[in-house]
């Protein structure tokens, strides 16, 4: 039951994921066009930033496919399911390239910005907020349970918000004719990506690191396990994440009590923190322990 259920998950998710990848290729090849034809350093940031968008949904597909079909090589017994992990690391890479290169051609501008007309930003505009709030819609969900959509997500989000800002440049170049509304507003497209890209890599970068669940505190968790009946030990405690919404822990526990009974308890603890996949060995007393749990 629970199989099928994850499996059904992952085909909703790969099903939304190509829609939305359909859907920004379409607006990447519109936006491109028009910020080439008129010269727009705003819109082919922004444009930049879908292309991000498009390699982050392709990249993920691939991730969330992968770790779908698994492994059959003995070597890899976690299966692909880090790969989603690698593409987030990926996609943060490419978003700070993407905001270096606009802030050095916004740099480049500073001076002699060239006319850009507002009318067709606007247009393009419209139609890319249109077009990220699809998007949006269809990614949020799964977003919270894996990093890969959750990486293209984001990269969306951040993407509408450039799609407002050349909306607001290509009323203020009609309005008032102000040449460098549009190198202001990639400049603000760029900074708004950075500290995204950033929080992406984090997360990822802590994965890889195999440091403990940020929603774990791991010297509670001794705590909760040293308290079980019969137990007068911990060791070996280790915590960690393989993908996001998949933690893992394995611990040794030292008791004289019957080890099915303490078995069951322990992971009790677990489970009610939710710590699911879990590897729990329970061993008899030994006189030479350093770990004992301290008696209140």
């Amino acid at each position: 039951m629970g199989a099928g259920h994850d499996h059904g998950s992952v085909d909703a998710r790969v099903s939304r994921m190509v829609i939305a990848a359909a859907i920004l290729t379409a607006f990447f090849a519109l936006e491109l066009t028009t910020a080439l034809l008129i010269n727009s350093i705003a819109l082919l940031a922004d444009a930049g930033h879908m292309l991000t968008d498009l390699v982050a949904m392709f990249m993920g597909l691939t991730a969330v496919l992968l770790a779908r079909r698994g492994s059959t090589s003995p070597a890899r017994t976690y299966g692909w399911h880090r790969a989603e992990v690698f593409t987030a690391v990926a996609n943060a890479v490419l978003l700070l390239g993407v905001a270096a290169f606009i802030l050095y051609e916004a740099f480049e501008r500073l001076g002699h910005a060239p006319d850009v007309p507002g009318v067709p930003m606007i247009i393009v505009a419209l139609a890319g907020l249109a077009a990220n709030a699809v998007v949006v819609l269809l990614l949020r969900s799964h977003s919270k349970t894996s990093l890969a959509v959750k990486g293209a997500y984001m990269e969306v989000v951040a993407d509408t918000v450039g799609s407002i800002g050349v909306l607001i440049a290509g009323i203020v170049t009609v309005t008032t004719h102000w040449p460098y509304a549009d190198v202001v507003v990639a400049v603000f497209v760029a900074l708004w990506v950075l500290p995204r890209a950033f929080s992406l890599a984090r997360a990822a970068l802590r994965i890889l690191s195999e440091s403990s669940p940020a929603h774990i505190d791991v010297d509670e968790l001794r705590t909760a396990l040293c308290d079980v009946e019969g137990v007068t030990e911990v060791h070996d405690l280790h915590v960690w994440t393989l993908v996001p919404g998949k933690d893992m822990v394995t611990a040794h526990l030292t008791s004289a009590r019957d080890s099915a009974l303490v078995l069951d308890d322990a992971r009790a603890v677990l489970t009610a923190r939710g710590l699911d996949h879990s590897t729990v060995q329970v061993e008899p007393p030994d006189d030479a322990a350093d770990c004992r749990c301290e008696a209140e």
